[in-house]
Parts: C-alpha cells; sequence; structure tokens
C-alpha cells in the first residue's frame, strides 16, 4: 500500500488556492463542461454551478442544442457552446475544450453513439488537467480503447458502481478495501483516482489520501457532479495554488484530495441545517461558500 493519510479541515488553509487582489476571469482559470445529454442538462447545470461557487472566473459548457434554453435560463453567468445531438461537430468539441484551464467531462453526457464520439473528440483535443466523471467512466468501462487517446493528466471520480465495472470485479469486491484499489488503479494508468465511499480515498499510485467527512444526506442526484464541478474548478485555478504543477501527479491528488474534503464538508453544513433525510445537490452548493470563507 502507498502512503496513507487522512484529510482535516486545516488542510483547506494550505492547499486552497490564493486569489490576488489584481485579478480578472483568467487569473482564476477557465472550466469546459463537456456534459449533458438531450434532455439531461441537470448534471451539466450542477456541474457548472459548483465550479462557479468554488471560485473559477468562467464556465463554458458544452451540450447538445437541446439543452441550451434551459442552461442559460438556470446559469446566465455560463457560456453554452452546443453542438447538434445527432452529428456533433469535432471542431466546435475541440476548440473548445482547447480554451480550458481544466476539463469535466461525463456529467449526464449518457452512453449513446453520439455521447461516445464527443467522449472521444474530448479525449484527443484535452491537453489540460481533465476530470472524467459518471458516463465517461461507464463508456471507457466499455470501451476501453478509447482511453489511449488521452494525453493530458486526468483524475477519475467513480462510484463503487462505476469501479466495479472499470475494473471488472463486484461492488463487494469493490467496499471491501477501497483505498488499496483506488492505489492500484491509480499506479497502472498513471492517473488519479477518487474512489467515492462513505469514506472516499483519494490516490496518485503513492500517496493516498482519506476523507472522512460527509454524510448519507449527499448520497443523492447531483451530488457526483457538484464533486466533478468542484476538482475542475480547483484543478483550473492551480496557478493560484502555492508550490502546485498539475503535471505532477502528487499535485494533482492533493487538489482532487482538496475538492473531496470542500464537497463533504458542505455536504455535512448542509445536514446541520436541513438534516440528512432532505439534502439535495443545490444544497451542497449553496454550502460551499460557507465553506470557502
Amino acid at each position: 500500500m502507498s502512503n496513507i493519510r487522512s484529510l482535516s479541515p486545516a488542510d483547506l488553509r494550505d492547499l486552497l488556492p490564493q486569489r490576488p487582489a489584481r485579478s480578472n476571469k483568467s487569473t482564476f482559470g477557465r472550466v469546459v463542461a463537456v456534459c449533458g445529454s438531450q434532455g439531461m442538462c441537470g448534471a451539466a447545470y450542477f456541474a457548472a454551478k459548483a465550479a462557479y461557487r468554488t471560485g473559477c472566473g468562467l464556465v463554458e459548457i458544452v451540450t447538445p442544442e437541446q439543452n441550451r434554453v434551459p442552461l442559460q435560463t438556470m446559469l446566465p453567468e455560463a457560456i453554452v457552446t452546443c453542438y447538434d445531438s445527432a452529428t456533433p461537430d469535432r471542431r466546435i468539441i475541440s476548440d473548445a475544450v482547447r480554451r480550458a484551464d481544466a476539463v469535466v467531462a461525463g456529467c449526464g453526457l449518457g452512453t449513446s453513439l453520439t455521447s461516445i464520439k464527443v467522449l472521444s473528440m474530448t479525449l484527443e483535443a484535452t491537453h489540460v488537467p481533465i476530470v472524467l466523471d459518471a458516463d465517461a467512466l461507464n463508456i471507457l468501462a466499455a470501451a476501453p480503447s478509447l482511453g489511449d487517446a488521452l494525453r493530458a493528466p486526468a483524475v477519475i471520480t467513480p462510484h463503487p458502481g462505476e469501479m466495479s465495472r472499470l475494473v471488472g470485479i463486484s461492488i463487494n469486491d469493490v467496499l471491501s478495501n477501497t483505498p488499496a484499489l483506488a492505489q492500484s488503479f491509480a499506479a497502472k494508468h498513471g492517473i488519479v483516482c477518487l474512489l467515492k465511499d462513505h469514506k472516499t480515498a483519494i490516490s496518485d499510485g503513492t500517496d493516498t489520501y482519506i476523507n472522512q467527512f460527509g454524510n448519507s444526506g449527499m448520497a443523492t442526484g447531483g451530488s457526483g457532479d457538484v464533486l466533478a464541478g468542484i476538482v475542475a474548478a480547483l484543478l483550473a485555478q492551480s496557478k493560484n495554488i502555492p508550490n502546485a504543477s498539475m503535471t505532477d501527479l502528487a499535485a494533482l491528488c492533493k487538489t482532487a484530495a482538496l475538492g473531496a474534503l470542500i464537497h463533504s464538508l458542505a455536504g455535512d453544513r448542509a445536514a446541520d441545517h436541513l438534516g440528512e433525510y432532505s439534502v439535495m445537490a443545490s444544497d451542497i452548493i449553496d454550502a460551499l461558500p460557507y465553506i470557502l470563507q
């Protein structure tokens, strides 16, 4: 096993990006969210809004044309770039991704033929840190060769079901030792694995962080999309994190671990106010400012 340590709220002070007074949108980075599918724009909304609430300067959502109006209505701060859901245009997707400081892909993407094409185009064009979540992982589990196109530093954020499909073992086997599985998968593939559980394990194959915060109220639709958006926002701001380079897996892992910590602390605050039965993904986003303050 790798070196293991538990996260603490004190880590926020050491790992959070700095906020220089002389700044503009570019100072705090651009997140491009390749998320959503026809009739499924909620996941894109949660990831994008969480990224904004975590301090990035600009969010661009890349999504099918059918999602334009609802997303522009729900989150007017975001740029919404659209492609045809029947015949996605490689240029539209690659140009958007190349504008990014960090990419998040997979939230609500679906697993259709169009979704597979969009993910493939995204992986080929991405040269900045990328968060792969949800359907991006389901697509890669079904077609591992698509991962050959990945050249960018990557964080994957599977829940136990997604991890089960990625490694071809039962969910019970995944849950039997999540830190060891996260460590071995990260080491094998040269990525950071953030394996979600009631005690989330984040590993780069050498160092492993355990996040023991969070609660059952966070087991709700959209919560994982919020986490993906948080991590992407932190990656986009990496130039403002002391001594961090996201080409270094150790720094990438610390940033992903910080994202997991912020997400869980926000979930705990939401549960303190609402009770664990009543927490929704939007409540976790609403709690983010209080944690970051």
